[in-house]
This record gives structure tokens, sequence and C-alpha cells, in this order.
């Protein structure tokens, strides 16, 4: 699309969202433009939780979550009074998709002893099923304080960041076998093969990554914690391990130093994503645009292809979960900013 295009279409899109009481939240793995245009026109950029949370506390009656499908469940969880629309409901999660709610609940009947704690990347129904909903930034502090209650932990589901918070709170958990497909692809032999290239850059990786690649980085955390990182410190490159939509931000916010996208390599490598989620790639101006046509009432506005649903039953039950960690991040003065 030539630039002149670019800005027309940017120029409608504000307008629809005015004429549709719209406000459109992104995740920061989306690609840049949609990043641009949500912060232009008075929307947010962030983690999931706080884009759900910056939708709950906004004035707007229409919610559009530019990310994927778990993240547009989260926003209407916690504004059940306003509609959530998405630019494609095919945007999923390969999190989402590897903890089917059958499965999982099954799987929590055989061990009824043990305290469920799930990753903000599921579906609404695995939240409700659980009994904490954590993110990257405060899961360790939440399993720490359920450890020294004496409580057993299940985990779910992506089994490498729970074996960092193994790790890192020395408790034992049964631990669901999912995995992100775009941070399992990063292989330790391919980030030491970078940083023999660049000598000086630190190593910023999401606790998604295997441990491989964790033990070598010299941070680990969530999106958010990333960018604080590589604000705070003094290193002028990073090689980064997540997906490749936050170097639009770091770039934007941190024009002097040099961000490179950590590698898949190794003998085993298959590269499904080479950083970057091909379902948060399905985000785009002109499914947005189409979406919002829709919504302005220029065609049939109510369209499963868009709008999120979820059963008031299940909503109230994932609240609970979600709640509980609001309320212990709000007691420990912890932030809950996350990948997730």
């Amino acid at each position: 699309m030539d630039s002149t295009k670019a800005k027309n279409l940017l120029s409608r899109l504000k307008s629809l969202f005015l004429e549709t009481d719209s406000c459109l939240i992104a995740h920061y793995y989306t690609e840049g433009t949609i990043q641009d245009l949500a912060e232009a026109s008075g929307g947010f950029v962030g983690d999931s939780l706080e884009m759900a949370r910056f939708g709950r506390d906004c004035d707007a009656s229409n919610l559009i979550v530019a990310g994927v499908r778990f993240m547009g469940e989260t926003a209407k969880i916690l504004s059940p009074n306003k509609r959530v629309f998405m630019p494609t409901l095919e945007a999923t999660c390969s999190l989402d998709l590897a903890c089917p709610i059958i499965e999982f609940s099954e799987f929590c009947d055989q061990h009824p002893d043990h305290t469920v704690v799930v990753y903000a990347n599921t579906s609404a129904a695995v939240k409700a099923r659980a009994d904490w909903v954590v993110t990257s930034s405060i899961a360790v502090e939440v399993i720490e304080h359920l450890v020294s209650q004496g409580q057993k932990i299940i985990w779910a589901p992506d089994k490498h960041l729970g074996r960092y918070i193994e790790k890192c709170t020395g408790a034992e958990m049964l631990i669901w076998d999912g995995a992100c497909i775009v941070h399992e692809e990063f292989k330790a032999a391919g980030v030491r093969d970078m940083q023999a290239v660049y000598q000086d850059a630190a190593v910023l990786a999401h606790p998604e990554s295997p441990a491989s690649v964790l033990a070598i980085a010299d941070f680990v955390g969530s999106t958010t914690q990333i960018i604080t990182a590589a604000k705070t410190m003094t290193n002028r490159q990073f090689i980064v391990a997540t997906d490749f939509g936050i170097f639009h931000k770091l770039n934007r916010i941190l024009p002097e130093k040099e961000f490179i996208v950590a590698p898949t390599a190794g003998n085993d490598a298959t590269c499904r994503s080479c950083a970057s989620c091909p379902w948060m790639r399905m985000n785009s101006l002109e499914t947005l645009e189409m979406l919002l046509v829709k919504l302005a009432g220029r065609v049939a506005s109510r369209d499963s292809n868009h709008e999120i649903e979820v059963n008031e039953i299940v909503s109230e039950r994932a609240m609970l979960p979600l709640q509980r960690m609001l309320n212990f991040a709000a007691r420990n003065a912890i932030s809950v900013k996350g990948k997730a």
C-alpha cells in the first residue's frame, strides 16, 4: 500500500472509531501500524491483561481487540456490559490450543488436592476451571505465596514458563505440556552464535523460551519487563528472544539502541514461526476496516466472525481467579503486566 492510500485508510479508521464509539486496544506483538493507530486514536498498546483493564476503564461502548482470541475473551470478562470485537476470531494462540478444557478439566479432577494455576494465555473456560490466573510477571510471586501455605500446584499451559517458575521458587508442580510456537523455537546454540558476533549485546528473553535459552539470558521477563530492562540497562545492543512485534515499541522509544532478533538455530530447528506469531499477523488495517464498516451499520453489524461472546456463567467463574490475582497484586504492590 502506497503512502497516500495508507494515510487515507488511517483517516477513515479514526473517523470510524468515533462514529461507532469504539476504542482500539492492541498487543505489543501486532504489527507496528496497528500499534501506532491504537495510540493515535486514543486507544492503548500493552500486554493482554493491561489491554483488558484499559478497555474496562475507558468510556467507549465498543472495544476492538487487536491480538489473539484469549485476549478478546479476557477483555469481555472484565467488561461484560461492553461489546468486544476482533478483526478476526480466527486469530488464536498455540498455548490456548494446547490446553483444551475437557482434557484439562479431567486432568485437574485426577488431582483434587491441588490448587490450579493457569497462565493468562488460556481460554475463558480454562480460566473458569482455575483457582488462580496469572501473568508471567506475577507468576513467581503467586507460586511462592501458595507454596508457603503448603499448597500443591497444577500449572498450565506453558511448560517452559512452568519450569522457570519451579527454578525460581523451588516448587514442584504438575506441569501441563504446552508451549508457544514462537518462543519454543529460540535455540541456545543460535543465541551463542549471535553473541559471538555482537559481543557487547545483552540477551533479553521471555520465560516462555526453553530453559537452555533462559540460562544464557542477561534478563528474563515479560513483554513489559523486557521493555523496561532495555530502557534501564546500559548496553547499546540487545539480542531479544520474544515475538518480533515488540521491536516496533523498542525501536521507537530507544532509537539510540540496537535490537537483534534472537535466531532459531541448531540442528533441530524447524522455524515454524521465525519469531513472529502467525495469528498476531492476522490483524491488519484492512481487516480492521472491514470490522468497523460492519459495526457502523453499513452492512450487518452482528457478525460471528468478529464479536467475542463469553457464556455468562463461564465469565463469572473466570472472573474469580482473575480478581484473586488482581487483589494479590494490589496487596503486595506488584505489577501484573506480563506477556500475556
